[in-house]
């Protein structure tokens, strides 16, 4: 099968509309949590969110092809954009009939379906837009993508709820693997902060009652209390190895490993056991060749809930063995909160930035642990150490869990 490389990034996030600001934020152990401003939160039990901040659509697009778009399909196309441009690729050199998308989305416009549901619960039904269904629909992320480009190749749309992101890199990578295209465009979207989706996560008790920033995502720590919902893009721009070094692209890492398996257990929460997400992993590290021991770094999926971070823990316990004491784990969750199907593209990118500066981010918030959860969730302090191997954990409502093992490039052996 062919190798498979990042060659360019691209996000948009709630400490960072670019991967250099996003990047330089980690650094700083930004939170870029808030009060939600999109609405009126003074009935809302929980008023914390982890907006995007000063993204202007006309900077990146059309503004008429703007106005055709829900935020979450802005973020992509701004995000893609940023992602060629690091790839350092010329589209009218290349054959885009091999230049595939992948982008997907968890939710879907949710804020177009509220306006307009409003018109026809009002008896005025006639009044609907013409542009409601095409704004809604989560397959709009990678479609408006192609169109934005002229990427005529695969063009797929993968939502796995919070696992959407990394399933959509990981089935990219199995394309390009299988000749299917050259070059893809991968990742996630999500613009998920509106009054239903509020409400609805409310009502399962799923999100922080906290009500200082700094507390609100707290992965592993003993108090936490809920997730945090977010918005953003994460794009990555991945090709054969062939292309890449024909064309002298700069190589940010590889991707040497992809697990994808289902809990078959319940609708919202993770196997108790972790099983599921264990053998995510250990499908991903088999696939590299290696071991749990040559993995240095986890971007857990931490999502702040009770049941996902000691689930979790389990999970790395049972794939890792007695090795999972002494790898570095974190979760990004903590300074940008749960970007749903977007998490898994933009935790991507940290693990790339990891390999490429040697640097572990903490978890930021997290004080103390609690009983299972006793493995080095780098708390305090960032790490400054050789980052080779690093993993990237998704776990997604219905139980879909996906692990993807990016590496620093070395090319050193031939394909696999």
């Amino acid at each position: 099968m062919k190798r498979v490389v990042v060659t360019g990034m691209g996000a948009i996030t709630p400490i960072g509309n670019s991967v250099e600001e996003f990047w330089e934020n980690i650094k700083k152990n930004t939170v870029g949590i808030g009060e939600i401003t999109k609405f009126d939160i003074s009935e809302y039990k929980c008023k914390m969110g982890a907006e995007v901040k000063n993204f202007d659509p006309k900077q990146y697009m059309d503004a008429k092809a703007a106005r055709r778009m829900e935020p979450f399909c802005q973020y992509a196309v701004a995000a893609t954009g940023e992602a060629i441009r690091d790839a350092g690729l010329d589209l009218e050199q290349e054959d885009l009939t091999r230049f595939g998308t992948c982008i997907g989305n968890g939710l879907g416009g949710v804020h177009t379906i509220e306006k307009e549901y409003q018109k026809v619960y009002t008896g005025k039904a006639n009044r609907v837009s013409v542009m409601m269904v095409p704004m809604m629909i989560s397959n709009m992320a990678a479609g408006n993508v192609a169109i934005a480009y002229g990427l005529k190749g695969k063009c797929t749309d993968v939502v796995t709820a919070c696992a959407t992101g990394t399933n959509s890199i990981g089935e990219a990578y199995r394309y390009i693997q299988a000749g299917e295209a050259d070059i893809m465009a991968a990742g996630g979207a999500e613009s998920p902060i509106c009054e239903t989706n509020v409400a609805g996560f409310i009502s399962m008790t799923a999100l922080s009652s906290a009500t200082v920033p700094e507390k609100a995502s707290i992965p592993f720590d003993k108090d936490r209390s809920g997730f945090v919902i977010g918005e953003g893009a994460g794009v990555v721009i991945l090709e054969s190895l062939e292309h890449a070094q024909a064309r002298g692209a700069r190589i940010f890492a590889e991707i040497v490993g992809y697990g994808s398996t289902c809990d078959a257990y319940h609708i919202t929460s993770p196997a108790e056991d972790g099983d599921g997400a264990a053998r995510a992993m250990s499908l991903a590290i088999r696939e590299a060749g290696i071991t749990p021991l040559d993995v240095d770094y986890i971007n857990a999926h931490g999502t702040s809930t009770h049941h996902n971070d000691l689930f979790e823990t389990r999970a790395i316990k049972k794939a890792f063995g007695e090795a999972a004491y002494g790898v570095h784990i974190n979760s990004t969750k903590s300074m940008i909160g749960h970007l749903f199907g977007a998490a898994g593209a933009v935790e991507f990118i940290t693990c790339v930035k990891s390999i490429e500066e040697g640097y572990i981010h903490p978890t930021v918030g997290l004080k103390e642990t609690e009983g299972e959860m006793d493995l080095d969730y780098t708390m305090g302090a960032g790490v400054y150490q050789d980052v080779r191997y690093a993993l990237s954990n998704s776990l997604g409502f219905g139980g879909h869990n996906a692990s993807i093992l990016v590496k620093r490039f070395e090319d050193t052996i031939g394909s696999v």
